[in-house]
């Protein structure tokens, strides 16, 4: 009903208006000019001393992409996506969205605006473009330029402005099927829109249905193992199991000797049971999601209206509903970690003493649906005056964005009900297991046999819908994220000098963010095997004013056909830190009509997050490599770093432990134990500066050619960043910083001996980040030719350098990123496009540049002597580039519509296996494509 409401509701709202401004005489005014993001001032020119990359609705639809931020993150310019849809084991309030991260400084620090206004964002400040229908798409423009002397707070990296459709006239409706040419993966996407132009006004809305299937690990050959193709489990075509050891029911004696189930055996007969060494590896990919799954659906609507000759109302409305659902294998669980050991008084015990075990709750796979509903509504009004014979333009406007989600959890088990399950047991007179005693039956409990293996049935097994009820209890998260944006903005010319006019952009702005993060009650008591956090809740508010200045210096001269001078500054003054002040300049000179030189510099920030200041302590399961490891970690290549750890008590032959209990397989595993992390209310805010320096030459005696390149440098001290564990226990043995080694503790007994089980973390302002490169763009459109019309258009952008050091220790090295993980050093896009008459093709090429990682494997470490100064001697792995083809075929049809067929890599090219798992859970890089995608889509118009 909501989503049929909404632009009805709004269509009954304007119509009045909007049929009797079509029953008036009265002409419209030209409010044509436009403002170009990274400017408050409206102008005739998209020509600005910014980059900016403009992405048309003509050119998205040549893609065969379905969201907003698979559009944007196909920008070279873009860097590794934050939770990509292959970070299965990924937690917290932001999982389930799709967040685009320009130049790899975090999506934290990339301001998202619709139509030139903020959009809502988490507590953590991350934007979901996934709450944006491509339906309503005009034009996408990115700025990649520090932009807070205009838009306050978040544009350090760069501005993503999408603008949506308006005086739409008529009807258009699309359809969209396709799926992996693996037969999984399906994607639909169903919408319309239709508009209304009057003479004084415009009315236009539409909805969009969209739909994507899950794509299970098991089906890609990279992604069936947890190391890849190359070093698969043992028992890696078992059903089912865990990466830690056998779920055929795995108990340990006073004796501390392990034993499984053989096969076929009685789990009840001791007999049956074989020992074995810990661990018995089996293969958890085979119960995950490579891909998760997303359904969206969504209804917008705007309009505007002339109230005089100079003055218009406007208003728009977008409410979307995403629905995320990801899956990850069944709980490994270890009864000695929780003391829940197998009662001696259980019926199911074969020992008659007490007994731990071990066993992958696969019949029960650990599932989370994120559902996350967007609200959002914006009206003001916005008019044009002459005053002392010069033209003004104004405008005030009120934005409210909400969001509303829901997080429910599967597949978990909570341990009291786990206790009473594997506890005392009985049959009662009835033949039917209880738990308890005869004189003391627990009610409700249903007993657990935790050494019957996958798959079994009848009594006491996983299978039984009471037992899994019983131990498994959902778990459910709500957040609430609200903005609210009162602003005032008046711009035109204040005097002409010699050269022009000077123009000027002033305003003022209020803004309101609040954020609630409350985690289920039953994670908040930290009694469910899910990672225990607490709630979050908070907000802040603040008073902004603006002054923006073009002064035209020079104009038609020789060696200055334009020479002009652009100046910002920004007052910002926060309840929580108090203020700050940022400016920009830019210049712009055009010695000839051929040839822009450009160039700016720019002071930023970016405010602490409500998550950041007031976020609850919470549990995660730090991905890290051990230094003490004697495989993985600095110590097994390092001599100084070996002696360090003996000092510690680390033994020589010490190996890392998982998540599961079983020993690393590689380096950036998964920790045994739940790290503590938290907020810090004392933050201050980042702060940047930018510089670019750039050229742009459209040659007159090659019409249709525009070339473009652009130096950047961003530099971000302050940083608001929780330290990784590595870092800290880097610090410690490879870096010898005494301090480092207080903030963490190892376990002193039990099997997890020597263990990382604590560290100690919180959010602190420290250290900077910076990184530097270069953009190249060519387009070019060539002359009409008689075989058809050509375009061509390939932007690449270069990393010189992304470098990050994590406190303000002189001693902390600086960490080189660049070529690391997700951090390419070059992404190259060339999109070649052919027309003739109703035909047309495109075709797309999209490059991206090698990669290294530390080494998993010595057969494999192909850069064995490779040094750094902050991992000392670290063999490294390297990777070669990889391209991957994109083809659509359209035609127009005489019926006003549009048939496209595609494929996105078209040669169903694979990546490499990365066993550092880059924005992903597998062995594969997240931004990668996981096969060749055929689609085809129907646009109708009336």
């Amino acid at each position: 009903m909501r989503l049929g409401l909404l632009p009805a509701g709004i269509a009954i709202a304007l119509t009045p208006a909007f049929a009797s401004a079509q029953d008036s005489a009265q002409g419209t005014t030209d409010l044509d000019r436009i403002q170009v993001t990274g400017s408050r001032i409206r102008q005739a020119s998209m020509e600005t001393a910014q980059p900016v990359i403009a992405l048309q609705r003509a050119d998205i639809e040549k893609q065969g992409f379905t969201s907003v931020a698979d559009i944007v993150q196909n920008l070279a310019a873009t860097g590794s996506p934050a939770i990509s849809r292959a970070d299965a084991l990924s937690s917290g309030e932001e999982v389930g969205g799709q967040y685009v991260d320009l130049r790899n400084l975090g999506p934290e620090r990339t301001l998202v605006l619709l139509d030139g206004k903020r959009m809502g964002v988490s507590s953590g400040g991350y934007t979901d473009l996934a709450s944006i229908p491509t339906s309503v798409i005009e034009r996408v423009e990115v700025l990649t330029d520090g932009a807070s002397a205009i838009y306050g707070s978040d544009a350090i990296a760069g501005v993503i402005n999408i603008i949506t459709r308006k005086n739409f006239d008529g009807l258009e409706a699309s359809v969209y099927r396709g799926q992996y040419g693996q037969g999984d993966g399906d994607k639909e996407t169903y919408n319309f829109v239709y508009g209304q132009v009057g003479e004084r006004g415009s009315l236009t809305f539409g909805a969009e249905y969209s739909k994507e299937k899950p794509v299970w690990a098991k089906d890609r050959r990279f992604s069936r193992s947890p190391n890849g193709q190359w070093h698969p489990v043992p028992s890696g075509d078992d059903a089912n199991g865990w990466s830690a050891a056998s779920n055929k029911g795995i108990l340990i004696d006073g004796d501390d000797n392990w034993y499984t189930l053989n096969d076929g055996g009685d789990p009840s007969q001791l007999g049956d049971y074989h020992e074995t060494d810990f661990p018995d590896f089996t293969n958890p990919s085979r119960e995950m999601w490579l891909q998760t799954q997303m359904e969206r659906r969504s209804v917008f609507a705007n309009g505007n209206f002339d109230l005089t000759d100079n003055i218009r109302a406007t208003a728009s409305a977008l409410y979307t509903k995403r629905n995320t659902l990801q899956q990850i294998a069944g709980y490994p669980y270890q009864s000695e970690v929780y003391e829940t050991p197998l009662s001696a008084d259980s019926i199911y015990n074969p020992l008659g003493e007490e007994a731990h075990f071990i066993r992958r709750t696969s019949e029960v796979p650990r599932q989370t649906e994120s559902q996350l509903e967007t609200f959002r509504f914006s009206a003001g009004l916005e008019g044009s005056f002459e005053f002392a014979d010069r033209y003004w333009d104004w405008d005030v406007g009120y934005v409210y964005n909400q969001n509303h989600g829901v997080k429910t959890g599967t597949g978990n088990l909570f341990i009291p009900n786990v206790q009473n399950a594997v506890g005392a047991s009985f049959i009662d007179a009835d033949g039917i297991a209880r738990c308890g005693t005869a004189t003391n039956v627990i009610a409700g409990c249903t007993p657990w046999n935790p050494l019957l293996p996958y798959g079994s049935t009848g009594e006491g097994s996983l299978s039984d819908p009471a037992l899994q009820a019983y131990l498994f209890l959902p778990s459910h998260d709500t957040s609430t994220t609200t903005t609210k944006v009162y602003s005032a903005n008046l711009s035109g010319s204040v005097v002409t000098l010699p050269a022009g006019d000077l123009a000027f952009a002033a305003g003022y702005e209020h803004r309101e963010e609040s954020a609630e993060y409350s985690p289920d009650a039953l994670l908040q008591s930290g009694l469910s095997t899910d990672l225990a956090g607490g709630p979050t809740k908070g907000g802040y508010k603040l008073d902004e004013f603006y002054l923006e200045l073009n002064v035209p210096i020079l104009a038609d001269m020789p060696f200055a056909r334009e020479l002009s001078l652009d100046m910002a500054g920004r007052y910002s003054d926060y309840n929580t830190f108090g203020n700050t002040v940022n400016s920009k300049f830019g210049l712009k000179w055009k010695p000839i009509d051929d040839l822009l030189v450009r160039g700016t510099y720019a002071t930023g920030f970016r405010a602490p997050t409500v998550s950041d200041l007031y976020g609850g302590t919470s549990q995660t399961y730090d991905s890290y490599t051990d230094p003490c490891d004697s495989s993985f970690g600095s110590a097994a290549r390092n001599p100084a770093v070996a002696a360090a750890c003996a000092a510690h008590g680390v033994p020589a032959d010490f190996r890392q432990m998982t998540s599961g209990g079983a020993t690393a397989t590689g380096p950036g595993a998964q920790s045994y134990s739940a790290f503590e992390s938290g907020s810090n209310d004392e933050l201050l805010p980042e702060t940047s500066k930018t510089w670019t320096a750039g050229l742009v030459y459209s040659p007159s005696y090659v019409q249709g050619l525009d070339l473009s390149l652009d130096w950047w440098k961003i530099r971000i001290d302050n940083v608001i960043a929780g330290e990784s564990v590595t870092s800290i226990l880097n610090q410690c043995y490879v870096l010898g910083i005494d301090s480092a080694c207080e903030r963490f503790t190892r376990s002193t007994e039990g099997r997890d001996v020597n263990q990382v089980d604590s560290v100690t973390r919180t959010l602190i302002n420290g250290g900077y980040q910076e990184t530097s490169g270069y953009d190249l763009g060519v387009r070019y459109r060539l002359p009409e030719l008689a075989i058809g019309n050509f375009m061509i258009d390939w932007k690449t952008t270069y990393v010189d350098y992304l470098e990050y050091r994590r406190d303000n220790e002189a001693s902390t090295p600086i960490e080189q990123s660049t070529s690391w993980a997700g951090n390419f050093r070059v992404r190259s896009n060339l999109n070649v496009d052919w027309s003739y008459g109703d035909f047309g093709v495109n075709w797309g090429v999209r490059y991206y540049s090698g990669m290294k990682e530390e080494c998993a494997y010595d057969e494999e470490c192909n850069l064995p002597d490779f040094s750094s100064p902050y991992t000392q001697l670290s063999p490294t792995r390297k990777v070669g580039s990889n391209t991957f083809h994109d083809v659509q075929v359209r035609y127009n049809a005489p019926w006003n519509a549009t048939i496209a067929v595609g494929a996105n890599n078209v040669f169903g090219h694979e990546g490499p296996v990365m066993y550092s798992q880059p924005n992903s859970s597998f062995s594969y890089y997240g931004g990668f494509d996981i096969g060749r995608f055929v689609y085809a889509k129907y646009t109708q118009r009336f």
